[in-house]
């Protein structure tokens, strides 16, 4: 990922100051191009060219390094770096995974908070441990298809469970295709759910 901005300042510091606060990155990552001297100052590029996927992947090393966790990180990217996907595969699987996914949940957040402090890209970062969240995915996926079968055959609206924002993604996602049956996000908070109607035959 590269991005470039044009600073103006009194010195070299003052130039570097201004890029720290534009980009939002350390100082290590930011390269400084005097154009030349104008009536304000000196004119500059600033410049940073940052692997997104082996930033997020060094955080992660470093969080697990520090609880003394042995580990294994696949990292792919697809289409340059709008998405980046970490599968970890570690001595500690449950201990990062945590509750009903929590610990992996909190993690990546972290991560995509670090990867987004980087670009002004709306960059997808998913995190994995262990399968848990792609095996999570297909028990939701059966679950949908079931359900939508049951919907279409009946036609009466079935509701699922709560579920967080990205479990009701999936579902909205396998059956978005559906001709019988469409979902819909009702409720509020930890109460929001889907719920997967029959459509009527002129829809």
């Amino acid at each position: 990922m590269k991005r470039q901005i044009q600073v103006v300042g009194l010195n070299e510091q003052d130039v570097l100051d201004k890029a720290i606060n534009i980009l939002r990155v350390p100082s290590n990552k930011i390269f400084i191009n005097i154009l030349g001297e104008i009536a304000e100052g000196l004119n500059c590029e600033a410049l940073i060219d940052i692997n997104l996927a082996l930033e997020g992947r060094r955080y992660i090393e470093n969080i697990l390094k520090a609880m003394d966790i042995k580990y294994q990180i696949e990292t792919r990217t697809v289409s340059g770096e709008q998405e980046i996907h970490y599968l970890i595969e570690s001595s500690e699987n449950s201990l990062l995974i945590g509750k009903d996914g929590r610990c992996l949940e909190a993690l990546q957040l972290l991560v995509r908070n670090v990867i987004y402090n980087y670009s002004q890209e709306k960059n997808v970062v998913t995190l994995d441990i262990g399968s848990y969240k792609s095996n999570k995915d297909r028990r939701l996926e059966i679950l949908a298809t079931k359900t939508a079968k049951e919907v279409a055959k009946t036609k009466i609206p079935a509701k699922l469970a709560p579920m967080n924002s990205y479990e009701r993604h999936v579902i909205h996602e396998k059956l978005a295709n559906w001709r019988d049956v469409y979902t819909e996000s009702e409720g509020e908070g930890e109460n929001r759910a889907v719920v997967i109607k029959p459509k009527n035959k002129e829809d």
